[in-house]
């Protein structure tokens, strides 16, 4: 250990100490039994004067200590883990007065620069959200944000970060469900753009986090009109931006197979369902006028004269434990390619 710094503390230890100044080995040994004795406390030496950290060592015993001029305090760490791209994970739990954590945080910082981290994460649970003012005059910024949680982010090197960025896209699933009497599952819905229009569409939906396509599209169905179904395929997909905040979509378009046929809408989504013979619903002239639609249509019709295949979901092994991943590829031609 540095014989400047060893001899800072030799006045704190007690003049017993004094005599021993000229042999920082067995010092150090000392002193390292001293600072383990705290647990996950330390000795820093904060500047009064100076609103940055001086400097930051580690003792024998594995306690960081950061390098103060003229006045000494305890300053606690904050819990961390590191993730795997050379940065930390902090998760905030217990409520703290503000000038705790802002010493706590500067220690942090100071320690994780010269430890050589990136990116730092704070999440910091809604019952806390009073210390993310403290956070953000240190230079963190808003990530995301979770019904329960904020996640803040920091960036230790000079320079652009490279941070991932928020989740840019949301994933939604269209339901082509049609019955042995050429007959297509439509709805009507009491909000959104086609709300008194008359228009009568597929079932539509967004994918819950966690929920694979297949299921989502089958829950949607069966949440809007009732009716159960079994996956069939993905027929195709599209991608539309600045559609939801600014966000992105994905939407899935997928066909299912009925496994029920009588409807009880969803009274607080669906204003009306039905089956609907395919030619009406490819008369209305939404559905003529609207380019997508119409190229719906055409693989819809190429699929009931089994011309197009789509992408079955086919389960693969997943890296979390009674958990299966899918996926989605016309195994078909794979498989008369193989021949």
């Amino acid at each position: 250990m540095n014989n400047i710094i060893l001899s800072s503390f030799i006045p704190l230890l007690g003049s017993q100490f004094s005599s021993w100044e000229k042999h920082p080995t067995i010092v150090s040994g000392v002193f390292s039994s001293f600072l383990f004795s705290f647990g996950s406390w330390i000795r820093a030496i904060i500047a009064v004067s100076a609103s940055s950290m001086a400097g930051l060592v580690c003792s024998n015993s594995g306690m960081e200590q950061v390098l103060v001029e003229d006045e000494v305090q305890q300053v606690k760490l904050l819990d961390s883990v590191n993730d795997d791209h050379g940065g930390v994970i902090v998760e905030l739990s217990e409520a703290m007065d503000l000038k705790v954590f802002a010493s706590m945080l500067k220690a942090s910082i100071a320690l994780w620069r010269s430890q050589g981290k990136r990116g730092v994460w704070i999440k910091v649970p809604i019952e806390l959200i009073n210390l993310v003012e403290v956070a953000v005059k240190e230079g963190f910024w808003f990530h995301h944000a979770e019904p329960k949680y904020l996640m803040l982010a920091f960036w230790i090197p000079e320079g652009a970060h490279t941070l991932p960025a928020n989740a840019s896209h949301c994933v939604g699933i269209v339901a082509f469900v049609m019955n042995k009497k050429r007959e297509v599952l439509v709805v009507q819905e009491k909000s959104g753009i086609f709300r008194g229009t008359g228009i009568w569409k597929f079932p539509t939906g967004v994918v819950d986090e966690g929920e694979d396509v297949c299921a989502g599209a089958m829950r949607e169905v069966k949440e809007e009109t009732a009716i159960d179904t079994e996956f069939v395929e993905v027929l195709a997909f599209w991608q539309s931006h600045k559609s939801f905040f600014e966000k992105s979509s994905l939407h899935f378009v997928c066909m299912l197979r009925p496994l029920s046929f009588d409807i009880q809408k969803q009274e607080s989504e669906i204003e009306d369902a039905q089956w609907m013979p395919w030619d009406d619903y490819v008369a209305q002239p939404f559905v003529q006028k609207h380019e997508l639609s119409r190229q719906l249509v055409d693989i819809y019709k190429a699929k009931e004269d089994e011309t197009y295949f789509g992408f079955p979901p086919v389960p693969i092994a997943s890296k979390l434990p009674d958990q299966k991943n899918y996926l989605y590829f016309n195994d078909r031609d794979l498989k008369s390619s193989m021949v």
